[in-house]
């Protein structure tokens, strides 16, 4: 990540560009999620762990999915906390992660309310995954998540 830049202010986010490493965006501290289906609330101030494993290993989406308290509320808060850092946000709720440890290093992922996916999960005719197709196709405003 800091070999192509430590943070820049180019992208199309709503809130500055590309994190500096270990940055948060603004709206991660003052978040409320509407589909955050923990007991215990998310903490946006909470210290992030990027050396523990990332939990994931494909999509999830738990505001559809059966979800159980005992059995998934780790896993919630893991999937925001553990095993990577932040590049950057498409909005409060909307946030671009880099997965630096497990199965899925490399590969960037989104988090948004209610979901956890893969970059390149949608559509499958879309190339790449890995954190420089992201960042080109982010620095330009292309990618699945734009309205065509």
């Amino acid at each position: 990540m800091t070999e192509i830049a430590n943070g820049t202010d180019d992208g199309p986010p709503d809130e500055g560009g590309l994190l500096s490493l270990g940055e948060k965006p603004y709206s991660w501290a003052v978040w409320e999620a509407d589909c955050w289906m923990s007991p215990e609330p998310f903490d946006g101030a909470a210290l992030r762990l990027p050396g523990q494993p990332f939990p994931l290993e494909e999509e999830w989406q738990w505001e559809y999915d059966y979800y159980d308290h005992t059995r998934h509320s780790s896993l919630l808060h893991q999937t925001y906390q553990h095993g990577s850092v932040l590049l950057g946000s498409d909005g409060p709720g909307e946030y671009w992660m880099l997965v630096v440890t497990g199965p899925q290093r490399g590969r960037v992922w989104w988090l948004r309310d209610g979901c956890a996916a893969p970059y390149a999960d949608r559509p499958s005719d879309q190339p790449g995954g890995d954190f420089l197709q992201w960042v080109r196709d982010w620095h330009v405003g292309q990618g699945w998540w734009q309205a065509e």
